[in-house]
């Protein structure tokens, strides 16, 4: 690189910085208030002896992001991402005032139409959010803005779920029969959606990159025909698959932390909150460690090193059980904690990587069907939580999750020996 070329990327990466905070605040905003809502929703959930709503609860909030991938792909392409975005965050305030209302009442129904709405309004605004990354910013920048995303938006994640544990645990007198914390978790989504309704105003004017593109009535099927097409890519295919699991994983984690702290520790909402939140920290730092690590055309050398440390994080979770009391929450916010960061690293090349790879005229559609695949392995999370929470207690599962992980990294390592190809 030229010092002119430098000196002209640090330029282009300087002016792209307002549009990026636009972003990001647009972004942790409905971070925040999807999990806040979820991780209610799921409190009560499981303190009502109810936690096989859990994993219904995440087999809902798939299928949008499967059946809808193609047409939210084709907005992404077809029309400027600043409107797309505007128009999600709007359907995001209607997915609020449902959730609302169900948690006010009590009624699941009313929850997982909430849940529904709001998994449409994420595969939406997704395309065009990490579409417009490449777009602001030079190829050779875009893993590092992406670790600083993925530290707001897990900021957004980690806000959202260690507040709704404080907000349900709140004493008081509530409304129509509903607790003072209820009242709360309906008061707290609604104003989020709205501010972040009034930021998303705030992200800049483009051009749509493919105005020609045709409306895909296939639906599912164009998904499955660009998932067709992309295996001719080995290495996009493989990070893909990659970050698949990783995605699974996650919310397995997810699923199982929850009857965890409650049911098998018996820590209170907040207590169990802060256990998620811990592993959140770690995937935030992670996520920044990941920037610096994992550049140039070396990136895949993270990747095994990565999973076997979370796997080996999350296998040693098993033995908490038989570690005195006082010691075992110390312990198990440093195993998460660690683990969080080893995650992070790992998925920061992978969802990189996912976003530069495209033509530019077929980013959003790629984004899209890469967003669908991964959610499929969350709704298979949402039926092996299910089955495991059945048998098994949650750190048995945990550590059967971590051996796994652990053999996915031995294959990650044989996969990409001798670097990408």
């Amino acid at each position: 690189m030229t010092v002119s070329e430098g000196v002209s990327q640090r330029e282009a990466i300087r002016k792209a910085r307002g549009s990026f905070a636009a972003m990001a605040a647009t972004y942790c905003l409905g971070v925040f208030n999807d999990n806040f809502f979820k991780q209610a929703a799921m409190l009560i959930a499981v303190a009502a002896g109810k936690s096989s709503l859990q994993g219904y609860a995440a087999v809902v909030f798939t299928l949008p992001f499967i059946f809808c991938a193609a047409p939210a792909g084709w907005m992404a392409d077809r029309f400027s991402k600043r409107n797309v975005v505007i128009g999600s965050k709007a359907l995001e305030l209607a997915a609020m005032i449902f959730g609302a209302a169900g948690i006010l009442l009590v009624n699941w129904y009313l929850v997982f139409v909430m849940l529904a709405l709001m998994a449409l309004q994420s595969t939406i605004f997704s395309p065009s959010l990490n579409g417009s990354i490449p777009e602001l910013y030079p190829a050779e920048y875009v893993t590092r803005a992406n670790g600083y995303l993925k530290m707001f938006s897990i900021g957004g994640i980690l806000a959202g779920i260690a507040t709704a544990g404080i907000v349900l645990d709140m004493q008081g007198p509530g409304f129509h029969g509903a607790s003072l914390g209820q009242v709360g978790v309906g008061i707290v989504v609604i104003g989020v959606a709205i501010l972040g309704l009034a930021v998303s105003l705030g992200v800049p004017r483009r051009r749509a990159a493919a105005p020609e593109r045709k409306f895909p009535w296939g639906g599912p099927i164009e998904t499955l025909r660009t998932w067709w097409d992309m295996r001719k890519d080995r290495l996009l295919r493989t990070v893909i698959l990659s970050n698949v699991y990783f995605w699974f994983l996650g919310s397995l984690q997810y699923l199982i932390l929850n009857p965890m702290g409650l049911r098998q520790f018996g820590y209170s909402k907040s207590l169990t909150s802060y256990l998620i939140a811990a592993q959140l920290v770690g995937i935030a730092i992670g996520g920044l460690i990941s920037g610096w690590l994992s550049q140039g055309p070396r990136w895949t050398k993270v990747l095994a090193p990565s999973a076997a440390v979370l796997g080996a994080c999350m296998a040693a979770v098993g033995a908490t059980p038989y570690i005195a009391a006082g010691a075992r929450l110390y312990v198990l916010f440093a195993l998460l904690g660690a683990a969080g960061v080893a995650g992070g690293i790992f998925v920061i090349p992978l969802e990189s990587f996912i976003q530069v790879r495209p033509d530019a005229q077929r980013k959003g559609a790629v984004i899209s069907a890469a967003n669908a695949a991964s959610f499929v392995g969350i709704l298979l999370s949402g039926l092996v939580s299910n089955s495991l929470n059945a048998v098994l207690r949650p750190t048995t599962s945990y550590a059967l999750a971590g051996l796994e992980t652990m053999l996915v990294a031995l294959a990650i390592m044989f996969t990409f020996r001798g670097g990408p190809k």
